[in-house]
């Protein structure tokens, strides 16, 4: 099935890339071998080489082993922020030959019970300041054993790169039975059996945001998290010799397979960030000369933000781009006039272990989710009728490719729903609307449900923030619906000003007349609501939900 597409494909791009038929763990005793004292890991002022990165790796996997009972094709939980703890706990847990299950560090105990219960964990490796959320876990939970690990330990006092605050608190000692100090783990230096796992091993189970209920664990083999680790290389013409910010959370796919797990099978260097500080991020790219920043939207509008920058602070950069919502074309605009480069907008899920699509830096369109990748199928079809749709034709995105998740743990149903067969061909449904253009690029409306019916009006939330983002006042904005008593529902923008224009400067009247004279009649925002901040998931996304049932609570 090839679309338009392929009349605009990169130049010098092959269009079926030849993926690796080994485990995820392989891809690091490669790159130690090749580049055992090259750096691997920079982390606030300190360094770890390749050949540290897989020592400690195999200690902590000979650890899960021989102190845990870990055996080929059991989950364990890892439960941390950005670190070179989180890498090299996640490259243990590879090499003793388990499934990792990471999680996101803004869950709460009863939320990571769940995870536990369901995935069948007896082992976690954890942060020390979420050790207390686990705690209760342990025993009767479920949980037999936790390694605990301080983030200061692996950064270094530098003069130019200032410790964070966070990175000086006090660890919390586990002193219960089964838990254990990361450095005593990897001082006994016990050595894991051999590499068991090939491609077609479980490698992962990432858990989705469960919007509409319990979250859902995605399976990802290690062949299916091994194309979108050497597929977007390829895509970005990316080599050992690149530097690459580590800032997105390494919990979620993006983060997971798009930096580290690309950098490690490059053999290239990471500079990791545990927490966003634009200050802190304006020096790390100046100071290691980052080339690849893969990131949220949100980091840039931020970044833009500060008094520090300037035109020339991403001199180094040869790529940046990201996913997870559009980037607003009056950001983009900005950002190509100030340094030339075009945001790289990109498109996936966590059942597709990050993108099915992506746009190219040799022709990329402004909020557009891309073209499909190299190995890639796509379609856009009739959610009701199951029919493909042709060009400019609104309806259900669906993907096929080796990136594709295996199913959902323990849950046969919800994983028969999200397949359908087309032209005997097996393919994912996105839950996602959207189009493609006549020259075979992907454009997203929206989420399947996040539809607002204005008077029978269709409205697309995702099309108006949009061109909100092009006010000069407004830094954040996000759509939800609300209920009229004539038009059923309407339109209501929660807006983030930005600071010179707080304090009664600008008024919900400006904002709505600004709308009203770019927008059609039907979509322009007729309520507008000023808050401090969005609130966002740990991946930067806007929790449009959350937004959505606060203010349905307010009605009541």
């Amino acid at each position: 099935m090839e679309h338009a597409h392929y009349n605009y494909w990169p130049k010098g791009l092959p269009r079926i890339v030849s993926l690796p038929a080994t485990s995820l763990a392989y891809n690091l005793d490669v790159s130690a071998a090749r580049y055992p004292e090259k750096t691997a890991i920079s982390y606030y002022g300190s360094s770890l080489s390749y050949n540290r990165l897989k020592s400690e790796a195999e200690a902590l996997a000979g650890y899960l082993q021989q102190r845990c009972g870990v055996k080929k094709g059991d989950r364990v939980l890892l439960y941390m922020q950005n670190s070179p703890q989180f890498i090299i706990a996640y490259y243990a847990i590879l090499r003793a030959n388990a499934v990792v299950v990471p999680a996101n560090p803004m869950n709460l105990t009863d939320e990571m019970r769940h995870y536990c219960t369901d995935a069948g964990i007896s082992a976690a490796i954890c942060a020390s300041e979420l050790f207390s959320r686990i705690e209760p876990l342990m025993g009767a939970g479920g949980l037999e054993y936790a390694v605990v690990a301080d983030y200061g330990d692996y950064a270094a006092e530098s003069a130019d790169i200032p410790k964070p605050e966070f990175l000086t608190a006090a660890a919390t000692e586990p002193a219960i039975p089964g838990g254990e100090d990361w450095g005593k783990v990897l001082a006994a230096g016990l050595k894991p059996g051999p590499l068991l796992t090939g491609s077609d091993d479980l490698a992962a189970i990432c858990y989705t945001s469960g919007t509409t209920g319990k979250p859902k664990g995605c399976m990802h083999t290690h062949s299916s998290l091994m194309a979108t680790t050497a597929i977007p290389s390829v895509w970005q013409g990316a080599s050992c010799q690149d530097v690459l910010l580590g800032v997105v959370p390494f919990f979620h796919v993006t983060g997971m397979q798009i930096v580290m797990n690309m950098s490690v099978y490059l053999g290239a260097e990471i500079i990791v960030m545990t927490r966003w500080d634009r200050e802190l991020a304006l020096a790390l790219i100046k100071r290691h000369q980052v080339t690849n920043w893969t990131n949220i939207p949100t980091m840039v509008i931020d970044l833009f933000a500060s008094p520090n920058f300037k035109s020339d602070s991403l001199n180094s950069l040869r790529y940046i781009g990201g996913g997870g919502a559009a980037m607003p074309e009056a950001i983009a605009k900005r950002l190509y006039e100030l340094t030339g480069l075009a945001y790289v907008e990109g498109y996936g899920l966590t059942e597709t272990a990050a993108p099915t699509h992506s746009n190219h830096g040799s022709r990329p369109k402004r909020q557009c989710l891309g073209i499909p990748l190299c190995n890639t199928e796509a379609l856009v079809m009739n959610p009701d009728t199951l029919e493909p749709l042709g060009p400019n034709q609104t309806g259900e995105i669906v993907s096929r490719g080796p990136q594709i998740f295996s199913g959902y743990w323990n849950n046969p149903k919800a994983t028969g729903e999200c397949f359908v067969e087309i032209d005997g061909k097996m393919f994912f449904r996105t839950g996602d609307l959207g189009y493609y253009d006549d020259e075979g690029y992907f454009f997203i409306v929206d989420r399947l449900k996040r539809m607002i019916n204005a008077s029978g009006f269709k409205v697309w939330p995702a099309e108006v923030e949009s061109i909100m983002y092009g006010h000069p006042d407004i830094l954040e904005a996000c759509i939800i619906s609300t209920e009229d008593a004539h038009r059923g529902e309407t339109v209501k923008a929660v807006v983030v000003l930005k600071e010179t224009a707080r304090k009664g400067k600008i008024t919900d009247r400006d904002i709505i007349d600004w709308c009203r004279e770019r927008m059609a009649a039907y979509k322009y925002p007729r309520l507008v609501e000023f808050v401090d901040a969005l609130p966002k998931t740990a991946s930067g996304k806007v929790q449009w939900r959350l937004l959505q049932e606060m203010d349905k609570a307010k009605g009541k």
